[in-house]
């Protein structure tokens, strides 16, 4: 039980006078509520960097996919992140530190839960969509089997309704994070903090991800594609925070809403996946697809021909961003 539970959020465009035009965007695993425009200097802080561009942004403003002339889009940063939202790396009031190890574990329900208090508070009775890549995608399948109808759609993307199987990549993780020498059994915020193995797990991360892929297409070197990736993990390192990694991998690792495409049916959903993905087998996809259809659930399945794996949804946004517009259009 948490004493207090703070969201950051981000929006963009403008909410109609019959407040019927928000859409809800949900990021990845460890990315932030900062999914569109360039953050103004001054205005970094919540784990946000000055000068950076929101990581859906190819797709969120005026006149593109999602368009904020149209839209009033909410890009909320999810419980259990370090982007400022309630997370271990946040201040516990019953102790004035850090909720550390003691963070309590959460599910991709309990995360969508206090999403939903966001919305309620905002005065929203529906939203047209929820949008998001990764473990977005997870949350946005679960919004609609947790609210059935609350939403005219969902758009999950590099994604699948289960979570891969397995708790071997969860036992690495806190294997690796305990394995620094500055981890004092989990308290290392006054201990010179865990960034150097941070920095290392992010590089292989992006570089599995497709990262060195997406900078190939301007950086011929792969040294200089190398140093900057290591550049983009040691800036995330500073900021991020271990514990969150495993407490939302395990809400990760327990995902599962396969017996649940009842609750879809009130939704149309527009599902994109990336063949060259290393994270969701594309094999599965067409399974999941048809036992939605079985169900009577109204599902767009789109392949990207994009070889940018894990992050082809945004790297290569231009390859679905007409098929965006016109199924949000649709609606």
């Amino acid at each position: 039980m948490l004493p207090r539970l703070e969201l950051a959020y981000e929006t963009y465009g403008q909410l109609s006078p019959q407040r019927d035009n928000a859409v809800l965007v949900v990021h990845g695993y460890t990315s932030s509520h900062h999914a569109a425009g360039r953050n103004a200097k001054g205005k970094e802080g919540r784990g946000v960097a000055a000068g950076s561009v929101g990581w859906f942004d190819a797709l969120i403003g005026p006149g593109k996919a999602i368009d904020t002339d149209r839209y009033f889009v909410i890009a909320v940063n999810a419980l259990g992140s370090a982007h400022g939202s309630t997370g271990p790396n946040a201040i516990d009031p019953r102790t004035g530190k850090p909720y550390g190890p003691t963070f309590p574990e959460i599910t991709l329900r309990d995360m969508v839960a206090s999403q939903k208090l966001l919305v309620d508070s905002l005065g929203l009775k529906q939203l047209v969509a929820v949008i998001g890549p990764s473990m977005g995608g997870f949350q946005s399948f679960q919004w609609a089997a947790s609210y059935p109808g609350f939403m005219k759609a969902i758009v999950p993307s590099v994604t699948a309704p289960r979570a891969p199987s397995g708790l071997e990549r969860l036992q690495a993780l806190q294997k690796r994070l305990a394995s620094d020498p500055n981890w004092n059994d989990g308290w290392y915020y006054e201990n010179g903090g865990i960034a150097g193995t941070l920095e290392e797990i992010r590089f292989e991360t992006l570089m599995s991800y497709g990262q060195n892929e997406i900078l190939a297409e301007t950086m011929p070197d792969p040294r200089a594609r190398e140093a900057a990736i290591r550049a983009n993990a040691r800036a995330w390192a500073q900021i991020y925070d271990g514990h969150s990694l495993v407490v939302l991998r395990k809400a990760i690792g327990t995902f599962d809403i396969t017996s649940q495409y009842d609750a879809l049916r009130r939704a149309k959903v527009l599902y994109v996946q990336s063949p060259t993905d290393k994270l969701f087998d594309i094999a599965l996809c067409p399974g999941y697809v048809s036992d939605m259809r079985k169900a009577g659930v109204d599902i767009t399945y789109v392949e990207l021909p994009s070889n940018k794996g894990h992050m082809a949804s945004h790297a290569d946004a231009a390859l679905w961003a007409p098929i965006l517009a016109a199924f949000l259009k649709s609606l």
